[in-house]
């Protein structure tokens, strides 16, 4: 697998790209600390991490995102080991690991951006509330990008809070000249909603911001897309990205197959930890 020019390959994808196409990175696992941790909103924790370890770091996608490995229950860690072929050797069983997105990378200042939703008893969520400034996290990827074109006119972005932070850094980065509707769907409750609404954003003409919530326990997010006004615009000329809880994504996949190009990932699965998409 060519794993070479990552940065050259996915700009070139986003410049003139006609569809979706993967770009592997070179993988290798960084030690880096923890210079910042601020909540972001109520339910979000922003982890900084920063260091010359992150130098040669490569992200290039929205939605790069990170394996952090996670302490044993006794405190001990078991890491992978780089290899040739610029991948990971994993021990086996594999140790306990979570996936986050790169939601900030900044090659100046070698500092990454990690952002966290908070749910009590999660593995990851526990961890990152008690970590401290100083102290060590473990990085694994990421393994490449998922790359679509930024040459449309327009972007629909269709979102839970775990793949708001992908959408934000996707607002903040893609051309200025396209126009954005995110639709970010709650779990229902109005804490969530309020939470989701404080998320900070970066301001630009035209993004449309709506949120919408599961009605009889299921998701309504493909209804909420489908009403958008996407009729008076040329679909050949939009994308569609859409990401969060598995099953919740069924239905938008297809109300837009064979209407619009679109990407989809799974970034968790109600039941399931650690979910492999």
């Amino acid at each position: 697998m060519d794993r070479s020019n990552p940065r050259e390959r996915v700009a070139e994808q986003h410049r003139t790209g006609t569809g979706t196409a993967r770009v592997p990175y070179p993988i290798t696992i960084r030690t880096a600390p923890v210079v910042r941790k601020e909540y972001v909103t109520e339910r979000m924790v922003r982890l900084t991490v920063g260091g010359e370890e992150l130098t040669g770091f490569h992200s290039y996608q929205a939605d790069d995102h990170v394996r952090i490995v996670l302490p044993e229950p006794d405190g001990s860690l078991r890491l992978p080991t780089p290899r040739e072929d610029l991948m990971l050797n994993w021990p086996r069983p594999m140790p306990p690991t979570r996936k986050y997105t790169v939601r900030r990378w900044d090659p100046a200042t070698r500092e990454i951006d990690l952002d966290f939703v908070l749910h009590r008893g999660g593995l990851a969520s526990t961890w990152v509330e008690a970590v401290g400034i100083g102290e060590d996290v473990h990085l694994a990827g990421p393994p490449g990008a998922k790359t679509f074109p930024h040459n449309r006119a327009h972007y629909v972005f269709a979102v839970d809070a775990t793949a708001l932070p992908a959408a934000a850094r996707w607002i903040e980065e893609s051309p200025p000249d396209v126009s954005v509707q995110l639709v970010v769907e709650t779990d229902g409750s109005e804490a969530d909603e309020a939470a989701l609404r404080a998320y900070p954003l970066a301001a630009r003409d035209g993004l449309d911001v709506r949120f919408c919530a599961p009605r009889d326990g299921a998701s309504t997010l493909a209804d909420t897309v489908a009403a958008l006004p996407l009729r008076t615009m040329d679909l050949s000329r939009t994308f569609l990205f859409a990401a969060g809880e598995a099953e919740s994504l069924r239905g938008l996949r297809a109300w837009s197959k064979g209407r619009l190009d679109a990407l989809f990932t799974g970034y968790w699965k109600r039941g399931v930890a650690g979910l492999e998409d």
